[in-house]
């Protein structure tokens, strides 16, 4: 970890105007610096920067954040990575904490078995270019699958020599240990019987999103058809498959540029599509697509082209698969190739434009090559034709927007032959199942959580079940406050026993009220945020806004960051002929009261609701455990009822 003293040297040192504007083109509009968003296409600069708060925001994508955040997103690194990316640029030595001695182990370990993989990597591409049986067995092959040597060399792609332990004992004689050559899975070791896992094949690394070599995949040449076509890597310290895509390191800058990616099967598919021009392509290696595979492409696009050829079977087997992608919100395209084509021979029957031009041409969105495609066969079955009206809506009811919902069910009934209410009442019905299932899951898993704290109070951590913030507007409007206003005078009130004037601050003021009435929001991010500004806001040299704005949780940054991006101020035109415009800061002894009342209306009415649900699930001969919490309603109501008197009668709506 970077020692906090240099953390805050770079911090120091990071100038938003300064980071941002390595990428972007900024000019000045009063206070702020606005440019044209680097993480979407516009026209028209939405894209703002505020070097007084050192802070960004795009109010068309929603982007936002600190100098470090913006580094995070635009080079997609994480928090310690784009630090050490800053220090770099402002020529900041990094230290680094003193580690544990079993975070050094590991550390070690997984380095150890990185230098391993890349010696493999090296000594099957001097195998395959070097060695006689590397040219006439490997070589031979790539070649006649129509690869040029310069992609055979960018995709590092070798030849494990045939025989026993060829490499093992290579790789012994350069120094490298027998525990990471089994680690990794380069060596198979049985007792005093060793073997090369990868002997006689011709081999693909498999890199990280970084470009380092993690894992291997190797295929056969023999004709032998008890020995397996590909074989991969074992999972190990430095390789899950379910988190890798082939060609992921040589694609993201394509796919970022085109804002789209094709996923194709496997690897040569994807090494055929770049020798073709179209680098934006990924390979999910012959498993199914993962959530993690998924948030890695979203990562760099929502937009993927999935490429399938003439197989009907497969790609019916493959459709479940598919909706884990629209789930992620991801935009999901489909396209067909010709009978008897797959990626691979297809790409290598045209040029790059003509590539593209043809899927451009044909590609159809995923919902409807779906309802085409089984809708075949189902004439005549009634009961078939239901089944798959409940699919392809099923399929709908992951979508997270509710506008591309409707489009589809739009589509679907025109498609299927249905009416829209039809389709409507299904996916209501699937969405009321998905809620109850939801429910379920997340009673069963908080009641094992009960069970290991009460087991294991000291060493089991207390679980927040995730929910819809009910409070959510007014939390954040109070945080907006406290940043902006926080240490402002909010009112001046005499003291009754000395008679002298004490100012009420703001930051005190609202702290004091929500300590005074304990409540906690349901949203983890902002419950944290009002804990550690309760603790810190006496501190002598607190800046709430520095604060927070550069915190390590980057959940927490963006979230102040956007709490403090306002679009719209007060217009100077009217100030210009002499109208007096009230300012936000001169209304704060009415605001903040009326916010902090808005404030325990919504949460007390959100506590009633939450014992109303209890006690329709209390069993009836329960009757000691319904009066108790039919009082703690009353009084609650009660208290609402003193809030909305206080507010004017005012009524809050969940």
């Amino acid at each position: 970890m970077i020692d906090q003293s240099t953390v805050q040297r770079i911090l120091d040192a990071a100038e938003i105007v300064d980071v941002v504007g390595e990428f972007v083109t900024l000019k000045r509009r009063g206070t702020t610096m606005i440019g044209l968003c680097p993480f979407h296409n516009e026209k028209t600069p939405s894209f703002n920067v505020s070097p007084a708060k050192g802070i960004y925001k795009c109010f068309g994508c929603g982007k936002g954040g600190s100098s470090v955040n913006f580094v995070m997103e635009h080079e997609h690194l994480s928090y310690t990575e784009a630090l050490k990316w800053l220090a770099k640029k402002y020529h900041i030595e990094v230290r680094e904490k003193e580690e544990s001695p079993e975070d050094i182990r590991e550390r070690n370990d997984r380095e150890s078995q990185m230098i391993v993989s890349e010696f493999a990597r090296q000594f099957f591409q001097q195998q395959l270019w070097e060695s006689d049986q590397g040219r006439l067995i490997g070589l031979s092959y790539f070649r006649e699958r129509g690869f040029r040597d310069d992609i055979i060399k960018k995709f590092g792609l070798g030849f494990c020599p045939d025989g026993k332990d060829v490499f093992t004992v290579a790789a012994q004689k350069e120094g490298y240990k027998m525990e990471f050559l089994e680690k990794t899975g380069l060596t198979i070791k049985r007792d005093d019987w060793v073997r090369d896992r990868f002997a006689g094949r011709v081999m693909f690394p498999i890199t990280s999103i970084s470009g380092r070599v993690i894992a291997f995949g190797g295929r056969t040449l023999s004709q032998d058809k008890t020995i397996a076509k590909y074989l991969n890597s074992p999972e190990s310290e430095i390789y899950h498959k379910s988190r890798v895509l082939y060609g992921i390191y040589e694609a993201k800058r394509a796919i970022i540029q085109e804002d789209s990616c094709y996923l194709v099967e496997g690897y040569t598919d994807v090494i055929s599509m770049h020798q073709a021009g179209i680098e934006n392509v990924v390979a999910s290696s012959g498993t199914s697509l993962t959530t993690d595979q998924i948030r890695l492409i979203r990562r760099f696009t929502n937009n993927v082209t999935i490429l399938y050829d003439g197989d009907q079977a497969g790609i019916k087997a493959s459709l479940r698969g598919i909706d884990m992608v629209l789930e992620q919100g991801i935009n999901v395209k489909v396209l067909l190739l010709p009978d008897g084509e797959d990626p691979d021979s297809f790409s290598r029957s045209m040029g790059a434009s003509e590539l593209k031009a043809y899927i451009k041409q044909r590609e159809t969105d995923f919902i409807k090559f779906k309802t085409n495609l089984l809708l075949a066969g189902t004439e005549n079955d009634p009961l078939a034709r239901a089944r798959l009206i409940g699919d392809i809506v099923g399929s709908i009811s992951v979508i997270p927007d509710e506008i591309v919902q409707t489009e589809y069910l739009k589509e679907c009934s025109r498609l299927l032959d249905v009416r829209e209410e039809v389709l409507y009442s299904e996916l209501r019905k699937l969405k009321l199942k998905s809620d109850e299932e939801k429910l379920k899951r997340e009673e069963r898993e908080a009641g094992q959580q009960q069970l290991q704290d009460l087991e294991q109070p000291k060493l089991q951590p207390q679980v927040v079940l995730p929910e819809k913030n009910p409070c959510a507007v007014e939390e954040r409007e109070i945080l907006r406050i406290l940043f902006k206003y926080g240490k402002m005078r909010m009112a001046e009130i005499a003291d009754e026993n000395s008679g002298s004037v004490v100012a009420i601050i703001v930051d005190e003021y609202v702290l004091g009220e929500l300590s005074a009435d304990p409540m906690r929001s349901t949203d983890p991010i902002v419950a944290a945020i009002f804990d550690e500004y309760g603790q810190q806001f006496r501190n002598e040299g607190f800046d709430a806004v520095r604060h927070f704005v550069y915190h390590p949780n980057p959940q927490i940054s963006k979230m102040v960051s956007d709490i403090l991006s306002e679009k719209y101020s007060s217009s100077p035109f009217w100030k210009a002929r002499g109208s007096h415009v009230e300012e936000e800061q001169d209304l704060l002894y009415y605001l903040v009261p009326k916010i902090l009342q808005e404030y325990k209306l919504r949460y007390v009415k959100y506590l009633s609701n939450q014992i109303l649900e209890k006690m329709k699930n209390i069993p009836g001969d329960n009757l000691e455990e319904f009066f108790a919490l039919q009082g703690q309603f009353q009084k609650l109501k009660s208290v609402e009822g003193i809030l909305s008197e206080r507010l004017g009668k005012r009524t809050i709506n969940h």
